[in-house]
């Protein structure tokens, strides 16, 4: 029996990894098997491609590359890790996958949205999340909870207010358009009232893929 893939979207701040965390910790209590992984990242591979994508001294690196980095790295990600975790019936969860593509190097950089959405299937082999929580949040609220993790801003934290606000209208406009694969969680509410919200339509899909 295939597994199921969730996804977690949103802007900076929005606090995906924690609300990731309580539903990893949730499902495995209720023995689940659960993967968590991230993008860009996830494999040694794809984690090297990361390190060239955030660092930012890479100041110089053009929009198109970005794109192309962050396809090689899913490319990775996807054969690598998420394929053989569905595979094997797990439950596969992913901060960002190629949603953030379209959010951050279309609607954020202005790219061609046709040419990302064509790219993000070769470099998914056509793997689809099962339920994806974008956690929509204003942007200066999120910078400013970002800012307060005091790791630093990697390279595209430290973008401009305007490429943030783009990336969340993207987003947005996604969700719009896949209202029922795409989740919109508020996320200015407090953290269990997030988790609360997202338990809800977990329970939905899982009951939902059962009958």
């Amino acid at each position: 029996m295939r597994g199921v893939f969730v996804t977690f979207e949103g802007t900076e701040g929005s606090g995906k990894t924690t609300q990731i965390q309580r539903l990893s910790a949730d499902l495995a209590i209720q023995r689940y098997s659960v993967i968590v992984t991230r993008e860009p990242g996830g494999t040694a591979i794809s984690e090297q491609i990361r390190s060239l994508l955030l660092d930012p001294e890479n100041t110089a690196m053009k929009s198109t590359t970005e794109l192309l980095l962050y396809a090689a790295s899913r490319t990775q990600h996807v054969l690598e890790k998420i394929i053989p975790a569905l595979e094997e019936g797990k439950v596969a969860i992913s901060d960002r996958f190629a949603d953030a593509s379209l959010a951050y190097q279309g609607y954020g950089r202005g790219l061609d949205i046709n040419l990302i959405r064509s790219l993000n299937r070769i470099a998914t082999n056509g793997t689809v999340p099962d339920i994806t929580f974008l956690l929509d949040l204003p942007v200066d609220i999120g910078l400013k909870r970002a800012g307060k993790r005091g790791q630093g801003f990697d390279r595209l934290e430290r973008e401009k207010t305007e490429f943030h606000q783009r990336v969340r209208q993207g987003y947005l406009e996604m969700a719009d358009q896949e209202p029922d694969r795409i989740k919109v969680i508020p996320a200015e509410q407090g953290e269990d009232q997030v988790y609360t919200s997202i338990k809800k339509e977990i329970v939905t899909l899982f009951n939902g893929q059962k009958s």
